[in-house]
């Protein structure tokens, strides 16, 4: 590592993987190593198949630019005022940064999984630029995965093909994929591959949360942070059978392909569609969800968490106080009639009585009162809700678990508050200048501390930080992150208790094999 490369400037950082040797840049005392790949194009034959191994290559590969993204549509890249990078198939690489000196280093491992709702999003956005953290002990490794119906349609037509009789969970796959690669090769950026972190947020969160559940991530990472997990009733699936909650996932998966290739195409005439074709008839709606097949995920990731099935690894995991400022057209309801009406639509064909509870919960007295309504009731059931589950299962094992709330109000969009993914470049030190204060600054500072800790250790806990206690169902306990940093306990816990038997109302008792 950091050896000059033949050809290439005295200061061009290499490193030698088990494919070839790679050639990066360095950026001040970081060497930056981009667009690496770790498994082969998922094209032609290989769409909708498990990820291959990358292919060899003689001499020095230039590592000096970031791959394409996989292929998604506009919504993310507007929503952050970033250009779209260029879009293809071909895009499984992964991203380092690292200040080792040599492979003797063994500094620890973070391994960033994007969110996006897993079907937006790439490992190189703005704000995941690892050379903050690799310059606070880190080696950075942030990834690509398939997206959408490319990296998560289930079919019968691909089960019946599989080896393992399942099909979905593509985009998971790659990220397995991702982690093997890291144990395989991360030793040659001074990277510790038995001191192995992921994390992610929002899809991310979820990655994280299906990782833990399965069984095939068994020593593939040791420590986990989840932030804001999107983990509802809605975004798993059954692989055949459905459940009250969502239809099963090949169905999702016929339906879908009739819609773009017509009824009764075969797999043959769906992998002759370009990914542009693909994207054409397919928007930002596509109901992606994780597949519950018996094989990756042997069932709910709730289920497995909640008896203790999960790997038993310290987690951090926590929320934001406004998650649902982000996601208010979710529930698009002007008046209170309105609103009353639009829930009863939502859940009443489920659970007669689940619309008037939850109108008891977030209830709107006036017009004016709706956006509070909407956004907690979004920020419990997509984010919180989930995130407990995680939390309370955790308690069972050994390893500890970590609760946060990040509080901190945006100073830029002040009606979204404490908004999703909010927290992200104070986590990565990724602050922009002309938009942090003081305040900003000490609470990025301190959740590096923490973040890099955890990495480290296990344990966020550190000189000259406020202790933060490991999570413990008979007390709740919790870190605030915002203006200032304290503990509080049994966060949102009343809602939580009726949201959770309200759930078990809707989609049956939690905790089964589902």
């Amino acid at each position: 590592l950091l050896a000059a490369a033949a050809g290439h400037s005295a200061t061009a950082p290499t490193a030698e993987l088990d494919t070839g040797r790679v050639v990066g840049v360095q950026q001040g005392n970081v060497a930056v190593f981009r667009g690496i790949p770790y498994a082969a194009p998922p094209i032609g034959e290989l769409r909708w198949r498990p990820p291959q191994l990358p292919a060899s290559w003689e001499g020095d590969q230039a590592a000096d630019r970031f791959s394409a993204a996989c292929p998604q549509d506009t919504t993310l890249a507007d929503m952050l005022g970033e250009p779209l990078p260029p879009l293809s198939e071909d895009c499984l690489y992964l991203n380092v940064w690292t200040t080792a000196a040599s492979a003797e280093a063994r500094k620890p491992v973070m391994v960033w999984i994007h969110g996006g709702g897993l079907t937006l999003g790439w490992g190189h956005q703005r704000g995941y630029d690892g050379a903050h953290l690799a310059r606070r002990g880190v080696v950075l490794v942030s990834i690509n995965y398939r997206l959408g119906p490319l990296g998560f349609l289930a079919h019968p037509a691909l089960s019946a093909e599989s080896n393992d009789g399942v099909s979905g969970n593509y985009g998971l796959l790659d990220q397995l994929a991702a982690l093997e690669w890291v144990q395989r090769n991360i030793d040659a950026f001074g990277g510790d591959p038995d001191n192995v972190t992921i994390f992610g947020e929002s899809a991310g969160g979820t990655s994280v949360n299906a990782l833990m559940a399965s069984p095939h991530a068994d020593g593939l990472f040791h420590r986990a942070i989840a932030q804001s997990a999107w983990v509802t009733p809605t975004n798993f699936a059954r692989l055949e059978a459905p459940l009250p909650t969502v239809a099963s996932a090949e169905s999702l998966g016929e339906d879908w392909a009739a819609s773009v290739a017509g009824d009764g195409a075969d797999l043959k005439e769906l992998r002759a569609l370009s990914a542009n074709e693909i994207l054409a008839s397919t928007d930002s709606s596509y109901p992606v969800a994780v597949t519950i097949d018996g094989w990756f995920m042997p069932a709910s990731s709730t289920a497995r968490f909640l008896n203790g099935k999960q790997q038993d690894v310290p987690l951090m995991a926590g929320t934001n106080a406004d998650e649902g400022t982000m996601f208010l057209d979710a529930l698009p309801f002007a008046t209170v009639t309105a609103y009353e009406t639009g829930l009863g639509e939502l859940y009443g064909p489920l659970a007669q009585e689940m619309p008037k509870e939850m109108l008891k919960l977030y209830p709107a007295g006036s017009d004016s009162d709706l956006v509070a309504a909407r956004n907690q009731l979004i920020t419990d059931t997509w984010f919180v809700q989930g995130t407990q589950d995680m939390l309370v299962g955790h308690a069972q094992l050994r390893a500890p678990a970590y609760q946060y709330v990040f509080t901190r109000r945006s100073q830029t969009l002040p009606a979204w508050g404490s908004h999703h993914g909010m927290e992200i470049d104070y986590a990565f030190g990724n602050l922009r200048p002309e938009a942090a204060d003081a305040t900003d600054r000490a609470l990025s500072d301190a959740m590096v501390d923490y973040w890099v800790n955890f990495a480290t250790t296990g344990d966020p806990n550190g000189t000259g930080l406020v202790k933060w206690p490991a999570y413990e169902p008979a007390t709740g306990v919790y870190l605030e992150l915002g203006d200032q940093l304290r503990t509080g306990e049994y966060y949102r816990a009343a809602k939580l208790a009726v949201l959770n038997e309200l759930r078990a109302a809707w989609m049956g008792a939690v905790g089964s094999d589902d």
